[in-house]
Formats: structure tokens, C-alpha cells, sequence
């Protein structure tokens, strides 16, 4: 069986970067615009460089998908569809969203336009896949904590592309469910402008408040690294290699994507992939964090993170063996140029660029493995440290040659007809169009010195700076004629030029829908539920104080004969999607996709009307709405739904408790083999309540959110408040 070739999908911070990607060989680009893309802080492209991206890609046969994987406020929507429409028309293939709401507008408005789930949507199951491919998706970005024996059960099931991260950074926390950022610093990992708590440093604490920890960087992962699993995701088919790294330089990006074409090209030949030790030693000094495998093909707990520093690592080159008078002296292990950059590593690090170095007395530019060189440098720095290279100037300067030297072409056939008494015609061929052109006079006997083949040959194969080559042309030619190599170069002009034209057109109806959903009345009331982490918890609340109780599994089980009002909680990351009797408060896509008589949770990140009425067309009974939405945003939201569907919602806003700051498969508790709780403390003496729970990590913030306008919301529209209570000292806070 012919195993299908991935596709290597690029990221591209700029056109640098989306020029070295294309050099490099990658099938598609993703990158974002000026507005509403998950990397806010990159350079970004704006709407003329997008438009000048898609143009120069799709020569290529190369893909661009462009990021709008933000969630959108009520007042964003009109000119987010504005810039969707923008999108559709000048051929970007398709947009990644996170907003579910905007992913149903987009799908209804725009129905030939392909959309992927963004990874932000945090869809990691068999059923949560189902979810979009059912409202007409053509691509799940999975959650990078899916394991391979479940990707492959998704792939085998479903008919939509699946797209795979394989190497960059990693989120500590599932995507899309991280609101550290957001309500600490208020800078939202949902809107693209993420502070990066993560890489921060913080003290393990035990639950009697005592320091355990021997590092900082206690929540700091190293870097995805699947070269050498490339082969077992090729297997299982696979559809999309996902490259993180749109905050990456050119030469990065250009060194990642030629080492994963490299790896896809040496399995497919020969069911091994060929990367060698010289090929990860470059990786490693363009950027890395140390190289985890991943959760995807489970990595050990304490394997995954790197507490030591959060940064580029670089690669060991040497250690100091002296320093004296301005000198450091190094005992080399690796080669070390002028103009590449080091860190000498201690409690603090000195990191420099090398622009002198000396063996013996005499200046030198570059120094081989074993020699030992001297470095003059204004910086006090001890004996016995070891040193990095960070930067390898003469790698970079290497691959910016080859980025702009850019050999990379569409390979193209040819065939030129010469008649006597004719005009001229060319034929050109790609992998799936042909053009025909013609002279515009006819072809007339030489007089003097006939034009030879190899002269119209010649002149045919001047591709200059297009993308083609010319494998081969056909010549149908007797060599007894003049032809004027003015007309033959206009032939071929004019041949690229059409194929050109032929290339860059998508298989697109550009057809404009209407949206529409169709929700029922959900009349006005007031209710106060409540969910409820513990059984301690559970047993000393005054549970006839709430209309609704939500328990977990194992305190709902023993108690669901006792109490009337109690109803169970599905865990947001892969519950057991068994069949049960009872209405369910479900946190994730595929429990949406799975279940009927169902509420959901604030981590489907609820922030405009089309999300509402998406879930309320289901048969979704009750909305709670996200974290980050303000008073101002929430009655915005109600009146336009209101006033678009003639209808009132049923939504939910959580009112009391610790939010849920992130949940991760990763957990700092086993890594410092604690028991079920801790606390992360960081650098203001903040405290930050860590639980196993479900089998994950969960970090709770350091303060109690405890809203107590009800009315105001209430008379806003909002129906129902809940309580969240962790622990039973949350019961004394209300």
C-alpha cells in the first residue's frame, strides 16, 4: 500500500520567514493578519503582504492558511467577517478559528470557503472531531496532548484532515483552556496577547505551605521535537505536519521545515528516517529548550519540562578553564567563530557575541573542536562554567544564502511547434495544466544563418526569475527557418504568464449564504446552582439553598438517590463518554456532540451570540459564559441576541469561586512527588492552589472571584448564577 505523503505545514511571522519556507519545501503556510490571530505579537502580515503571500505561494502550489483563532466579542463581528470576506476573495485556502460561534458564521456565509479547528478549541477526542466535521469543517487542529494510539482511532473513523503539532513550543496547559494570563495580567492567551506565565519562575509549595522545589522555571516545557516519529504519523496517515513558530527567525524556520521534508523523503523511500547527529547539533543552536517527544507519544511526567531555564539552550561548546586580566580562556569541544553568540552559564548568565579570539597570541576567526582560545571581555566571569553557542553566525549566513538563492522550482514540459508558412505555438505542461500559446506572426525561411534547436532551446529555457524549470521541450523543428528570438522569448512570457493565471485559481464558487439559526424561547428566571469539587464539600453545603447541584462522577454516583436536585459534571479533558440518566454539565466539544439533555461550562470560552445560538440550535439547555467577558460585553451579547433571533437565552455566569486558571496533563506535584495538593508561589509571594484532579493538574488563582450583583446581571438577562466550591474552606467565603 502507497502510504500518503503529509503535508508540512510552515509558520511565517513575515514574508522572510514565509520565503524561507517556501525555499525549504514545505506544501502550506499559516500565518496571521493584522486582527484576530493567537500570535498578536508577532510581526504579522498585513492585508497587501497577505494578498502578495498567497500570490507567490500559490505558484509555488503551495497553501496559505491565515489565523483567526481568537475568540470574538459582539461588537468585533461585523468587521471580523469583513476581513473574512477579504480573505475569501483574494484565495486564501482557509481561516483556523477557536470561536465556535464564528466558525458556524463563517461556514453558513461562506460555504465553499474550508475552515479548520483550531487547536484552541481544545478538541482531543473521537467525538469532539465529529462535532466540526459535522458542521462542515475539513480540518481538526488536535490537542497536542493526544496521544498516537488515539489519533489514530479519530483517523480511522473520520473523514476530515487531522493536523498535528510536531515541533516547536509547547503550551504547558491544554490550548484554549488557559486563563493565567488573562485574569492574572490581563493580557488573554484567548486573544493572542498571552505573557507567558508559564515561563515564569515559581516555588513548589506543599499543602502545608513548605518550599519543595530544587529549580524555578517549575511550568517551563521543553520543545516538541517528533523527527524521529515521523515515520509512525505517516503510518496512521496523518494529513498535516504542524510547525510551531511564527515568532521564529528565517533561518529557523527554513532549517525545521528541510529537516522534516528530509525525514518525510527518507521514510517514504526507505521506511527509515535519516536525520544524523550534525542535522539536530543545527536545530539545536538555532533554537531549542531541551527536546521533549511529548505527550503525543507519552512522554514521562518529569521528562517534559525543563526548570532550569525557560530560553534557547544552545549547544555545549566548551567550558573555561581560565579567567584572568580580561581574558576567559575556553577549552573547546565545538567549533566557535567571530560573530557567533555564547552564554556563559551560571546562577546568571553572560551572553555575548565573540567578535575577538586569540590561540596562543595570534587573532583568529575560527576554532576547531579541542583547540583552546582566549576571549578579551569586559565581564566578570568565574573558571569551571560551561559555554553555550547560541548563535551560529556562519549557519545563518548559510541558510540566508539559500533561502535567497531559492532553488526551488515548478518543474515544467514542453513542446515547441516551428512550421514554415505558420505561426509558432508552445505548449506547457505542469503536474495538472497545459497551456498552448501562439505567435502573432508567421514563420518564413532562413535567408542567411538558419536558427538552430539549441538557440531556440536556449532562449525557451531563460525561466529568469519565475518559478519554473523546464525538464524537458519537445522540438518540432527542421532547422531551415529564421526565428526571431524576440518572438521566442514573448512564446514563453506569454506560456509562464497563462500558467501563472491557471495556478493561482482555486476551485472556489465564491457563492455568498445566508446564516441562519433556528433557537427557542427560553423564558426569564432566577436561579442559583452550584458546582462542587469535593465529597467533603459536597456534605457540609446547604444544598436546598440551589436549584441545581453539580457533582463529579464518584460523589454523584453514591448520592444521586439521596438528594433531587444533584446532577453530574463531565471532566473538559477525555471523559467516559458512557450513557447517563441524569442532565450533564459538560465541558468539551465532544460531550456536546455526544449528549442531549446537557448545560456547558464556562471552558468553551462563550463570548458572542452566534456561540449561544449555535449551542442552543443542538438542544444545549443553559450557556454559561466565559471568564472574560465584562458587564458591558455580556449585555451587548444579550441584546443582540435578542434582537437577531427574536428569542431569549438561557445563559450562566459563575459568580463565586477560584477560576480554574489551566489544566494540564503535566503535573508539578509528581514531578516533586507531592500528593494530591500544593501551591505554586510566585515571584510577589502570591499563592496559587494546585489539585490533582481527574488525573490532571488543575491551578486555581490566588483569589476568590465572588460577584454579588445578581440583579444587575439579572436584569441584564442572565438567568442563572453559580457557585464554583473547591474546598470546604470556600464554603465560609460565602
Amino acid at each position: 500500500m502507497n502510504m500518503k505523503r503529509p503535508e508540512i505545514l510552515a509558520p511565517a511571522g513575515n514574508m522572510m520567514c514565509l520565503k524561507a519556507a517556501i525555499a525549504a519545501g514545505c506544501d502550506a503556510i499559516y500565518l496571521g493578519g493584522s486582527f484576530y490571530g493567537a500570535r498578536a505579537f508577532s510581526n504579522n502580515f498585513s492585508n497587501e503582504e497577505i494578498i502578495e503571500a498567497v500570490t507567490l505561494a500559490h505558484k509555488y502550489g503551495v497553501k496559505i492558511y491565515v489565523t483567526v483563532n481568537t475568540i470574538i466579542y459582539e461588537h468585533e463581528v461585523k468587521n471580523f467577517m469583513k476581513y473574512i470576506e477579504f480573505l475569501y476573495m483574494n484565495n486564501v485556502d482557509a481561516v483556523i478559528v477557536q470561536d465556535i460561534g464564528m466558525m458556524d458564521l463563517i461556514r453558513q456565509t461562506y460555504p465553499d470557503f474550508d475552515v479548520h479547528a483550531s487547536t484552541q478549541m481544545h478538541i482531543h477526542t473521537l467525538e469532539g472531531v465529529k462535532f466540526v466535521e459535522d458542521l462542515g469543517l475539513t480540518r481538526a487542529v488536535l490537542a497536542r496532548e493526544t496521544t498516537i494510539d488515539d489519533i489514530e482511532n479519530i483517523k480511522k473513523n473520520t473523514n476530515i484532515e487531522l493536523e498535528i503539532f510536531v515541533h516547536g513550543a509547547l503550551c504547558i496547559s491544554y490550548s484554549g483552556q488557559c486563563l493565567m494570563s488573562s485574569i492574572i495580567g490581563g493580557r488573554s492567551g484567548n486573544r493572542g496577547t498571552c505573557a507567558q506565565p508559564c515561563r515564569q519562575k515559581y516555588n513548589v509549595l506543599d499543602s502545608d505551605k513548605k518550599k519543595v522545589n530544587n529549580y524555578e522555571y517549575n511550568l517551563s516545557t521543553k520543545d516538541l521535537n517528533s523527527l524521529e516519529n515521523v515515520g509512525k504519523l505517516i503510518e496512521i496517515g496523518v494529513d498535516s505536519l504542524k510547525i510551531e513558530g511564527r515568532m521564529k527567525s528565517p533561518s529557523y524556520v527554513y532549517l525545521v521545515v528541510s529537516l522534516y521534508k528530509k525525514a518525510i523523503d527518507s521514510y517514504l523511500e526507505n521506511k527509515k528516517v535519516k536525520i544524523d547527529d550534525e542535522d539536530i547539533k543545527k536545530l539545536m543552536v538555532t533554537f531549542n529548550r531541551l527536546y521533549t517527544k511529548g505527550f503525543m507519544f507519552y512522554e514521562k511526567n518529569n521528562d517534559f519540562i525543563n526548570p532550569v531555564r525557560p530560553n534557547h539552550q544552545g549547544i555545549e561548546i566548551g567550558k573555561i578553564i581560565k579567567s584572568k586580566n580580561g581574558f576567559i580562556t575556553i577549552k573547546l569541544s565545538e567549533k566557535l567563530s567571530i560573530n557567533d553568540g555564547i552564554r556563559i552559564v551560571d546562577k546568571e548568565d553572560t551572553g555575548f557575541i565573540v567578535t575577538n579570539m586569540y590561540k596562543g597570541s595570534s587573532s583568529i576567526k575560527t576554532a576547531n573542536a579541542g583547540d583552546t582560545i582566549s576571549i578579551k571581555t569586559p565581564y566578570n566571569i568565574k573558571e569551571n562554567l560551561v559555554v553555550l553557542k547560541t548563535l551560529d553566525y556562519e549557519l545563518n549566513k548559510a541558510i540566508e544564502s539559500l533561502i535567497n538563492k531559492n532553488e526551488r522550482y515548478v518543474f515544467i514540459n514542453g513542446k515547441i511547434t516551428i512550421k514554415e508558412n505558420e505561426i509558432m505555438t508552445l505548449e506547457v505542461r505542469d503536474s495538472t495544466h497545459t497551456i498552448k500559446v501562439s505567435s502573432d506572426n508567421i514563420v518564413t525561411k532562413a535567408i542567411n544563418n538558419p536558427s538552430t534547436s539549441d538557440m531556440v532551446l536556449k532562449q525557451l529555457n531563460k525561466t529568469g526569475d519565475t518559478v519554473y524549470k523546464f525538464l524537458s521541450i519537445e522540438t518540432d523543428y527542421n532547422e531551415k527557418l529564421f526565428v526571431p528570438i524576440k518572438e521566442l522569448n514573448e512564446l514563453r512570457r506569454l506560456a509562464l504568464l497563462k500558467l501563472d493565471s491557471e495556478r493561482l485559481k482555486l476551485n472556489r464558487s465564491y457563492k455568498e449564504g445566508k446564516y441562519k439559526r433556528k433557537v427557542k424561547e427560553y423564558p426569564k428566571s432566577y436561579n442559583k446552582n452550584v458546582y462542587i469539587e469535593d465529597e467533603e464539600a459536597f456534605l457540609n453545603t446547604d444544598l436546598s439553598k440551589y436549584n441545581m447541584v453539580y457533582v463529579d462522577e464518584d460523589v454523584f454516583n453514591k448520592y444521586k438517590d439521596k438528594y433531587n436536585n444533584i446532577y453530574l459534571k463531565l471532566p473538559r479533558v477525555k471523559p467516559v463518554y458512557k450513557e447517563y440518566d441524569t442532565h450533564i454539565l459538560v465541558s468539551e466539544l465532544g460531550s456536546v456532540y455526544k449528549y442531549k439533555d446537557i448545560d456547558t461550562d464556562f471552558s468553551l470560552n462563550i463570548v458572542n451570540s452566534y456561540s449561544v445560538a449555535l449551542l442552543h440550535s443542538m438542544g444545549v439547555n443553559k450557556v454559561t459564559l466565559s471568564y472574560e467577558l465584562n458587564e458591558r460585553q455580556i449585555a451587548k451579547l444579550i441584546n443582540c441576541y435578542n434582537t437577531r433571533y427574536h428569542k431569549h437565552p438561557n445563559l450562566e455566569m459563575i459568580v463565586f469561586g477560584r477560576e480554574e486558571l489551566m489544566v494540564s496533563k503535566f503535573n508539578v506535584l509528581n514531578y516533586y512527588s507531592l500528593k494530591n495538593e500544593g501551591y505554586l508561589e510566585d515571584r510577589f509571594k502570591n499563592l496559587y492552589p494546585i489539585k490533582e484532579h481527574n488525573g490532571l493538574m488543575y491551578i486555581y488563582n490566588n483569589k476568590v472571584r465572588y460577584n454579588k450583583d445578581l440583579d444587575l446581571y439579572h436584569e441584564l438577562g442572565i438567568n442563572n448564577f453559580r457557585y464554583n466550591i473547591v474546598k470546604k474552606e470556600d464554603l465560609k467565603l460565602i
